[in-house]
């Protein structure tokens, strides 16, 4: 990559190579003929993925199957900040800040419309918006490097991305707030817009603790393309990097602890493995997912773009990890990684017109189409998929029975859940994880028992709390609700 490093050019702002006195005039656009002028639009494309994401997410919410307890985790954490209370995760624990957990304080920014919208569809409506923003940039600024139809091929290539579709699928993360800065901030380096690019960068910081690293890392990307226009951004490129590793090596050290009932980071174990193996455990899966990551979404061309510099912390924390959610295809984890890849593709195919290469030359311009045509035909295995199949959006009679059965737990109440009914209880009610500590005996205990798995669930109920009392308050679709007597 840095031999290619020294070859690139600024930020363009027209679409298309320059040709010398005497050079023949390039044929027509053939996307011109095909396209429709509004089609290109970037905030049609945002709006149309808006809309694919929210009805994904939201309809899975509708037929109660959620994934994991971390749309739980952030209701409690939104809903706190909307009463101006501390963020407290009782999730976590009884009682944990979460803020000593994960270092997020930009989920303080949904408080205002959960006040309004008290639901755990606020969130999930929010993160949709939030990845389809992120087209916008990618879009138009593909468009301004290579036209309007190869930069509406990158924009779709990144809404259908396998990376976006897993996150869309995956409930609620905070990361959804960083994919729009990332996008904003890379579109900006490909204006030449330095200041914007460092500005954008910079509340990164704020959205996980591991992203300072990227903000150092976007800080760098900046500086390599402004060294030789720009001096003076090139210094407060620097700067800014190393207030982003300063920053994650605060919060990591210091912020998460201070909040941190142990005085630590408990991340700090998934780091590295504790095997004989460790990072190096299941190599050949992390390598099938890099080559997920760089191939069907760029054709491996994103190698010869610096943008993807912004990519090395995220790619780096979570090879060195031999937890398999981290390195897996699935979840979120790689949603940070997709306006990246784009926004280097669509970098690498303006600069690949310069190449002496003639094959590199006739290879680069085909690839927008061809991330896109990927991305379309991926998508049949992919979460959007479900969006056309009935079953997405009919509610079955035991979800509807279960959710009348949750509504006779009075607001307030302190219940202990599963996963299925925390995201319908942690509205009004104060929710604990069934299988975490229990320093709280709750008023209501509320289980998935479908297959039977918890045996009799009073004596279930007994075990979970010894010296306690219960009984069977209802049941309904496989669910059990039982009430503290006494």
């Amino acid at each position: 990559m840095s031999g290619v490093l020294l070859k690139l050019p600024g930020a363009r702002t027209a679409p298309g190579p320059s040709r010398a006195p005497g050079e023949q005039r390039p044929p027509e656009n053939p996307w011109r003929r095909i396209l429709p002028r509004r089609a290109a639009d970037p905030y049609l494309l945002a709006a149309a993925l808006f809309a694919a994401y929210a009805t994904l997410s939201v309809e899975r919410y509708r037929r109660m199957e959620t994934r994991s307890w971390d749309l739980g985790i952030f209701e409690q954490v939104v809903r706190a900040y909307a009463h101006l209370q501390a963020p407290i995760a009782d999730l976590k624990g009884p009682g944990t800040n979460i803020l000593g957990d994960h270092f997020s304080p930009v989920t303080a920014l949904l408080a205002p419309f959960y006040r309004l919208f008290p639901t755990p569809v606020t969130l999930l409506v929010a993160q949709a918006a939030l990845f389809a923003l992120a087209a916008v940039p990618v879009t138009r600024a593909s468009a301004r490097l290579l036209g309007r139809g190869p930069g509406l091929a990158v924009g779709v290539a990144y809404g259908l991305s396998w990376g976006i579709q897993r996150a869309a699928d995956f409930d609620f993360h905070e990361i959804c707030f960083a994919v729009p800065l990332i996008a904003f901030s890379l579109e900006a380096v490909l204006r030449a817009r330095w200041r914007a690019a460092l500005l954008y960068a910079l509340p990164l910081v704020l959205v996980k603790e591991d992203l300072g690293l990227t903000t150092a890392a976007l800080a760098v990307v900046v500086a390599v393309r402004a060294r030789r226009v720009s001096p003076v951004a090139m210094r407060w490129a620097l700067a800014v990097a190393a207030f982003g590793a300063v920053a994650a090596l605060v919060t990591l050290t210091a912020v998460i602890p201070a909040f941190n009932t142990t005085g630590g980071y408990d991340y700090w174990s998934k780091v590295g493995g504790k095997d004989a193996a460790g990072p190096w455990t299941a190599w050949h899966l992390k390598l099938r997912t890099l080559t997920w990551i760089l191939l069907p979404t760029t054709g491996l061309l994103a190698l010869r773009s610096p943008l993807l510099l912004a990519a090395l912390p995220t790619l780096a924390w979570r090879f060195l990890s031999s937890d398999d959610h981290y390195w897996s295809t699935d979840w979120h984890y790689s949603a940070v990684l997709m306006p990246i890849v784009m926004l280097a593709l669509a970098d690498a195919v303006a600069t690949a017109r310069h190449s002496p290469h003639a094959w590199l030359r006739a290879y680069a311009p085909r690839l927008p189409l061809c991330a896109a045509v990927a991305a379309l035909a991926l998508t049949p295995s992919m979460p959007l998929a479900a969006l056309t199949e009935p079953a997405t959006y009919r509610k079955s009679p035991q979800v509807s029975a279960a959710e009348a059965l949750f509504a006779r737990i009075p607001d307030g109440a302190t219940v202990e859940a599963d996963i299925d009914p925390i995201a319908r209880l942690t509205s009004r009610c104060r929710v604990f994880w069934v299988g975490g500590a229990r320093p709280v005996t709750p008023s209501y205990i509320a289980i998935n028992n479908t297959g039977g798995w918890a045996g009799d669930p009073v004596e279930y109920a007994a075990a979970l709390h010894p010296g306690a009392r219960y009984t069977v308050a209802g049941v309904a679709g496989g669910y059990v609700v039982l009430r503290l007597q006494g």
